[in-house]
Parts: C-alpha cells; structure tokens; sequence
C-alpha cells in the first residue's frame, strides 16, 4: 500500500514536472544568461562574445552577461562549462585550441567533446605572423632566414599550452625547419602585450588583436594564415604568397553549452544566432575586425567539431606534440 502510494506520489510529481519544464524552454531566457569568453578582454573570443550578447540581449529581451575566464589556451573556460547545469543559463564561445587542440595534445583538459552541446558556429578567424620591430626581417624569407641562423635563439608567444597559436607555430616551424623557444601566455591580448613590451619576438595572432598595432608601426605583419587576404590588413600577403604553399589554418569560433542542453533551448538560441550573423551591420564591424562570419547550424557545428578533432589529433601525432608544453 505504501509503495502504491509514493509511486502514484511520484507520477504526480512527473506530471506536473513535465509541462513546467516544457515551460520554462518556452520562456527561455527568463533570467539573465552567462556567455563564458574564453579569453582575456580584447581577445577574440570576447570581442565576438561582446558583439553577440548586445544583439541577443536585443532579441531576447533579457540580459546576456559577458564573464572572461582566460587561461591555458581556453581550457578553463570549457572546464567550467563542462561541469555546469545544461539549462542555457551558462554558455560558452571557444574555439579549435580547446575543443580539438586541447583534447588530444594537452593532459590537463579532463574533459570530452561530449561534455558539449554544440549550439552553432560563428565565425572563422585567420591569424597573422607578427614580429616586433627591433627583429631584423621586413618580409617572411628575412624572418625565415634569420630563425635558421639563430636557432632557439628567438623566443614566440602563444595564448597557452594547446592554442591555436601555439599549434600553427609548431606547423610553420616543422614546415620551414626553424628552431623557436615557447613561451605560453595566459590568452591572446597577454602574447599582444608580451610582444609590445618585448619580452617576445614573434607569435601568430588573431587579426583583431593585432591590426591596430601593424597599422600603428608598433608590430610588423609578414603573412596571414589562411589562403585569401584579409579585407582589413590588404597589403599583408598570405603565408602561401609568401612562399610556405598550402599554408591554410583558421580559427573557428563557436557557442557552445553543457551537455544534455534541452533541444527547443538549442533551436532557440541557434535560430536568433542566424539572424544576427547575416545583420549587414554585424557582417561589416567583424569584417573590419579580420573575422569572417560562418554561422553554422547546430548538426553541420557538431560535425564540424567532431573533423576538426580528428584533423588537430593527426597533426599532433605527426608533429609529436601530445604533452607538449
């Protein structure tokens, strides 16, 4: 008898749970929601973050909060949002270094792609060789040629162990056998400032972070990493028109959440996404900015990942990065 009465106490329960729940996806957000960038401010991913939640607090009707957690090559920030509720409430927009790079070559990153909701992709990032003007190298084979001259006697910076900044080094260095000395920082706008104060002479960089500095004289720019140039660095040639052929990596930026994030919260937020991402307005302020906006919808993201992974694994392999510091 007691048993039949907590099991019909139970069904009650779930009776009443079930339509609350389907409630509170249709007022979503009903409260304010938390965009981890997982970056330092200034960083691509808080730039993005920033440009994103103004728009979706505009549609929403609802604050979205921009919180900065910086720090080895992204891998706090998806620490986080692996361990947090899967409600929508808490929300993350990171990038290949902690999705793919950090999975496979870094130990420290005690989490899966399925700790992760993919929600959609963003927008494709190039990044740009920068040297610091006391180098002896006004073009890429001067760089090139001095690195051969000198090995391990130029130091590069990158965002942290497992970046996206480190990898495409490791990849230009193998590929044009220079020997350079690492020196991780904790995010993208550290290794700009580590590179202005000198304590570093070279690093790859999102084009945001650094634009405003090549046009100022303050760093000087030798190649951008993927095979167009940038609409806002023209005169910066690609590193394949620089003589690396083939040279072809981008960043991609990306929302994600916790896993188990329910699907009508995922469609929501996707399809409001959509819509800003072909604003003219958002199209043109992050073309100024070096971004090249790619909103992907959440399958066609979720295989994105899932390539970008295997790709990042087979490059690690070959290069015999894992554990690499």
């Amino acid at each position: 008898m007691i048993k039949r009465l907590v099991l019909l106490a139970l069904g009650s329960v779930l009776a009443i749970s079930a339509p609350s729940l389907r409630a509170q996806q249709d007022d979503y957000p009903s409260h304010p929601v938390h965009i981890l960038a997982a970056a330092a401010p200034g960083g691509n991913p808080d730039v993005l973050a920033r440009l994103l939640s103004q728009r979706l607090s505009d549609v929403f009707k609802q604050s979205f909060v921009v919180e900065n957690v910086p720090g080895a090559g992204g891998v706090l920030a998806a620490q986080r949002i692996a361990t947090s509720p899967p409600d929508g409430y808490r929300l993350m927009i990171n990038d290949s270094g902690a999705l793919a790079i950090n999975i496979t070559m870094n130990p420290e990153a005690n989490y899966q792609l399925k700790d992760f909701t993919p929600i959609t992709g963003l927008a494709t990032v190039p990044t740009a060789l920068v040297i610091i003007p006391s180098v002896p190298s006004n073009n890429l084979d001067e760089f090139i040629a001095l690195a051969k001259s000198k090995p391990n006697a130029l130091n590069y910076g990158s965002a942290g162990p497992g970046s996206i900044h480190q990898l495409t080094m490791e990849i230009f260095a193998q590929q044009t056998g220079i020997k350079l000395v690492h020196v991780p920082y904790r995010g993208g706008t550290a290794l700009v400032n580590g590179l202005l104060t000198g304590e570093i002479q070279a690093g790859w960089s999102g084009l945001p972070n650094v634009i405003s500095q090549i046009n100022a004289g303050k760093l000087r720019g030798l190649c951008v990493s993927v095979l167009q140039r940038a609409a806002s660095l023209p005169n910066m040639p690609t590193c394949d028109e620089a003589g690396i052929k083939g040279f072809d990596i981008a960043d991609m930026l990306g929302l994600q959440g916790p896993a188990g994030m329910p699907p009508k919260v995922v469609e929501r937020l996707q399809s409001a996404i959509a819509r800003i991402i072909r604003e003219p307005a958002m199209v043109e302020r992050m073309k100024t900015l070096g971004m090249v906006a790619e909103e992907k919808g959440t399958a066609n993201y979720a295989q994105f990942m899932k390539d970008d992974l295997v790709r990042y694994a087979k490059v690690i392999d070959e290069l015999g990065l894992k554990g690499k510091h």
